[in-house]
C-alpha cells in the first residue's frame, strides 16, 4: 500500500525530476528523446537513483544474511566438530532448504509495503539470539551435533512468530493486512499466476548447488569432498544475499517505472543496480583472496580442508563475479514479468549445461571438486549471457499489473505495483 511512510525507492519517479542528471526522462514526453541518447555508463551515473536503491538495499542484504545465517551457523559450529559432523550438517540443511522457509512469505509482504527498517530488526536480532543458542546446545549440552539443527529450528521458528506478530500489531500493515478473509481467497489464482513462476525460477537456480552436494557425497573420499563444496555453496550464497538485496532493488524499481510508464526509468534503474553489485562482487572477492584461510577457518579445523579450500579460491571469484551479475539480471526479468521466460533459462543453462559439465568433468575427467565448481561457472555464464540477452534484445512495454484483477479496488493493485 503506498502510503506516506513508504520508502522512496518504491515509488515511480516524477517526471519533474527527468530533465536533468543522468537519470532520464520518462516513458513519455519530451524527455524521452534525450534518455535514449544516453550510453549506459550515463545511466549508471545517476545519483538520484543510487540513493533510492541504497535507501532499499542496503537493509534487505542485511536481512537477507541475517536469515541465512542462521542455518549457516549451525553449520560452522557442526563443522568444528568433524569432518562427518560438517558433511552430515551440509547435507541436512540442503534437504531443509530444498523447499525453502514458509516465513519469507511475510518477508517479502512487508517488503513490497516498503517496510524494510523493521525487517533488519526483525532479522538481526534473532540471528544474534540462535550463535548464543546453537554453542549452548552443541557445547553445553549432551546433544552436541543434534544441537545444531536443533538451534536453527529454534532460531527460524522465532524469526516466524516475531514477523507474524509484526504484521498483526502493527499499525503501517492496517491497510494491507486485515485478517484471513474469503475474499482474499479470489485472487489466489492471480497471485499463483505470478508466483509459481517466480518460485520455479529461483528453485531450479538453488537446486542446482544442492545438487553439488549430493554429487560431492559420491565421490572418493566423501567426507572431505562434501565439507569442501559445503564451504564452497555457503560462500558462494553469502555473496550471493548481497546481490539477492540488490536484486529485490532492482526488481521493484523496475516494476513500479514500468507500471509507471518511465521506461527509461526503468532501465536507468537496471545499470545502476548492475553498477552496485559488480562494485560489491569486487570487494567480496578481494576479501575472499586475502582471507580464505580464515573464512575457511569457521567452517572447519582441518588444516587439509583449508588448504584445498584456498585452491578453489580463484574458481570462486568468477563464479561470484557471474553470479552479481545474472542476480541483478533476475531482479529484472521478475520486475518486467518475465518470469516464464527466465524460468526456461535457467532449467536449460543449469541442467542441460551445468550439471552434465560437472558430472563430466568431476567423475569422468577426474577434476573432482573443481570438475563440479567449474560445472557451475558454466551453468552461471551461459544463465547472465542468455538473460543479457533477452534484457537486450525484448521489448521493454508498459505493464498494467492489476489486469485479471478487480480495478475497481485500488488496495489490490496498489499491492502489486509497490
Amino acid at each position: 500500500m503506498a502510503s506516506d511512510r513508504s520508502s522512496p525507492l518504491l515509488q515511480p519517479a516524477r517526471h519533474e525530476e527527468d530533465g536533468g542528471g543522468g537519470g532520464g526522462g520518462g516513458g513519455e514526453g519530451g524527455g524521452l528523446s534525450v534518455t535514449r541518447r544516453l550510453r549506459w555508463w550515463q545511466r549508471a551515473l545517476d545519483l538520484q537513483e543510487d540513493k533510492r536503491q541504497a535507501l532499499f538495499s542496503i537493509p534487505m542484504i542485511l536481512t537477507s544474511l541475517s536469515y541465512y545465517g542462521i542455518p549457516l551457523a549451525s553449520v560452522m559450529f557442526a563443522g568444528h566438530l568433524g569432518e562427518l559432523e560438517l558433511a552430515g550438517a551440509t547435507l541436512a540443511n540442503s534437504w531443509a532448504t530444498v523447499t525453502g522457509f514458509a516465513f519469507m512469505n511475510i518477508l517479502r509482504f512487508l517488503q513490497t509495503q516498503s517496510i524494510v527498517l523493521p525487517l533488519v530488526m526483525l532479522s538481526v536480532v534473532p540471528f544474534v539470539i540462535h550463535i548464543g543458542i546453537a554453542y549452548a546446545l552443541v557445547h553445553w549440552t549432551v546433544l552436541g551435533f543434534k544441537g545444531a539443527p536443533l538451534a536453527a529450528s529454534i532460531s527460524l521458528w522465532l524469526s516466524g512468530l516475531a514477523l507474524s506478530i509484526y504484521v498483526t500489531c502493527s499499525t503501517r500493515c492496517k491497510n494491507s493486512w486485515e485478517g484471513i478473509s474469503f475474499e482474499s481467497f479470489s485472487y489466489i489464482f492471480t497471485n499463483l499466476r505470478l508466483a509459481l513462476p517466480s518460485a520455479a525460477m529461483v528453485c531450479l537456480e538453488y537446486w542446482a548447488f544442492e545438487i553439488l552436494v549430493f554429487l560431492a557425497g559420491l565421490m572418493k573420499d566423501s567426507e572431505t569432498t562434501t565439507s569442501l563444496v559445503a564451504i564452497c555453496v555457503n560462500t558462494e550464497a553469502i555473496a550471493y544475499m548481497i546481490t539477492y538485496g540488490l536484486s529485490a532493488a532492482a526488481s521493484t524499481r523496475v516494476s513500479n517505472e514500468l507500471g509507471a510508464g518511465n521506461i527509461d526509468r526503468a532501465k536507468n534503474a537496471m545499470a545502476v543496480t548492475l553498477k552496485h553489485s559488480m562494485f560489491l562482487a569486487v570487494a567480496f572477492v578481494l576479501a575472499l583472496a586475502f582471507g580464505h584461510s580464515i573464512w575457511a577457518g569457521l567452517f572447519s579445523d582441518d588444516s587439509s580442508i583449508i588448504a584445498k579450500f584456498g585452491s578453489m579460491t580463484p574458481l570462486l571469484a568468477i563464479s561470484i563475479t557471474v553470479d552479481s551479475i545474472q542476480g541483478v539480471l533476475s531482479g529484472v526479468a521478475r520486475g518486467c514479468g518475465w518470469q516464464h521466460l527466465a524460468m526456461y533459462v535457467n532449467l536449460a543453462t543449469f541442467y542441460c549445461i551445468g550439471v552434465p559439465i560437472a558430472v563430466l568433468l568431476g567423475f569422468k575427467l577426474n577434476l573432482h571438486v573443481k570438475g563440479l565448481w567449474i560445472g557451475v561457472i558454466c551453468g552461471l555464464s551461459s544463465q547472465a549471457a542468455t538473460l543479457l540477452v533477452i534484457t537486450l534484445r525484448a521489448k521493454w512495454t508498459r505493464m498494467d499489473l492489476s489486469v485479471g484483477m478487480d480495478k475497481e479496488d485500488p488496495r489490490i493493485s496498489q499491492t502489486y505495483v509497490n
